[in-house]
């Protein structure tokens, strides 16, 4: 069976990177996959951005997690590689790095630095296992924030400010939005990304953690504000959403929470419209989740010098303002151009640097370790916010009973505690 999996794995990878570019025979060309950008708007733009790379041609190709560390495990395998450079999530290079697949990226780096900073507290997440390696460089940040339509800022309550705003300010100018329309206009992408605004907003901000504390009292007090306090006044075709930015558009919705890229095109398309803000804080702390996105070199590359041109390439201040302004990611090194950012861009620019800088701010990572696996810890965030506050179910059942199943996969992934749970020897310990 498991050659029959890598057969099928070598397959589709042949697939992937035969139908995409038809590459002139004297140019070099790099295969770059990634996790990121895998919306079919966003991989054109991309791609276009990587087209200007002058040492040859990169080869941009998109995957979700679990087939790309598929495709890396049976390329090591073998042997033989058709991945020369990838890009992922901070969370997705632990395993990688435990199956001791990756070259180490030091000297690299320290190229790198000698032209153009990097940010260090980012550096240094790419620094794992036993030895002082760089498993992986920084590529691009991002992170979820709030948006509002103009019109919504009437019904704001008197004294709340956006930018320091906390849940229970926020349910109240959800329910006078309510009141005063008699309609729900606060809305949130159940359909999207709406298992990180759990992740790392909800529980951090309520809790101090993600998953140590999924079963205390102060989750529970959380899934009680949610059900009772915010959501009768969250537009019920947010279960449908998969972005925010169409419902913002059309007025269906005033006020949204959703990733700063599904955000973008409603600032892109009408800046003067609406505002960028923090997300609210609550008893804990402001939490919020700083995505980082890193670039690794497997030991089956075909051409790593060329991997290295490529991530230069991607690093240059150039290349991350075109990231910056048309995709919506933030830059991780200085010098990049922001004096002429389209004005949507600024906006949402500054709401993220407010949250990051908010003296209250809790940064919550997404989760570590859990490789292949990382899809079912949203399964279990999902789940207990569904039963409990779309379908009513008991709060601390259902907290015991989706907590038994978080123990499980961390327990059996073996995966520690990350930011903001304390750091733990063993798998990581649910309360």
């Amino acid at each position: 069976m498991k050659k029959v999996s890598f057969i099928l794995v070598a397959c589709l990878a042949l697939v992937m990177l035969t139908g995409l570019v038809v590459q002139a025979q004297d140019d070099a060309q790099i295969t770059f996959i990634s996790t990121q950008f895998n919306v079919v708007e966003e991989a054109e733009k991309a791609r276009a951005i990587v087209s200007g790379y002058e040492g040859g041609m990169i080869e941009f190709v998109v995957s979700e997690e679990g087939p790309l560390l598929d495709l890396l495990r049976a390329e090591a395998q073998t042997g033989e590689g058709t991945v020369d450079v990838f890009g992922a999530l901070h969370g997705t290079f632990p395993t990688l790095v435990n199956e001791d697949l990756l070259f180490d990226l030091t000297d690299l780096l320290a190229s790198i630095e000698e032209t153009t900073d990097v940010s260090d507290a980012f550096v240094a997440l790419g620094k794992m296992g036993t030895q002082d390696y760089q498993y992986y460089i920084p590529w691009m940040q991002a992170t979820y924030t709030m948006a509002a339509h103009n019109d919504a800022l009437q019904y704001l309550p008197e004294g709340v400010d956006v930018n320091a705003m906390t849940w229970a300010e926020l349910a109240d100018w959800a329910k006078a939005m309510y009141d005063a329309t008699g309609e729900a206009k606060l809305g949130f992408p159940v359909a999207g990304l709406f298992h990180r605004f759990l992740q790392g907003y909800a529980f951090p901000s309520f809790t101090g953690g993600m998953v140590s504390k999924f079963k205390s009292a102060e989750a529970a007090e959380m899934m009680r504000f949610l059900r009772d306090d915010l959501w009768p006044y969250v537009n019920p075709e947010s279960i449908k959403y998969d972005f925010m930015n169409a419902p913002l558009l059309s007025g269906e919705v005033l006020v949204a929470f959703d990733h700063v890229a599904r955000l973008k095109p409603a600032f892109d398309e009408r800046p003067d419209d609406f505002i960028a803000f923090p997300a609210p804080a609550g008893p804990a702390g402001r939490g919020f989740m700083p995505v980082v996105a890193g670039f690794g070199i497997p030991y089956t590359s075909a051409d790593p010098e060329g991997a290295e041109a490529a991530i230069r390439f991607m690093l240059s201040p150039e290349t991350q303002g075109a990231i910056l302004s048309q995709l919506g990611f933030y830059p991780i090194v200085s010098g990049v151009d922001t004096s002429d950012l389209p004005k949507g861009v600024a906006i949402q620019a500054a709401a993220v640097e407010a949250q990051s800088n908010s003296p209250d701010a809790l940064p919550a990572l997404l989760p570590v370790g859990l490789g292949s696996r990382g899809g079912e810890i949203n399964e279990i965030f999902r789940n207990a916010f569904n039963r409990i506050v779309v379908e009513g179910q008991d709060i601390e059942t259902v907290l015991n009973e989706e907590g038994a199943t978080l123990q499980t996969l961390l327990t059996e992934t073996g995966a520690p505690c990350w930011a903001p749970d304390a750091p733990s020897e063993g798998p990581c310990q649910v309360e």
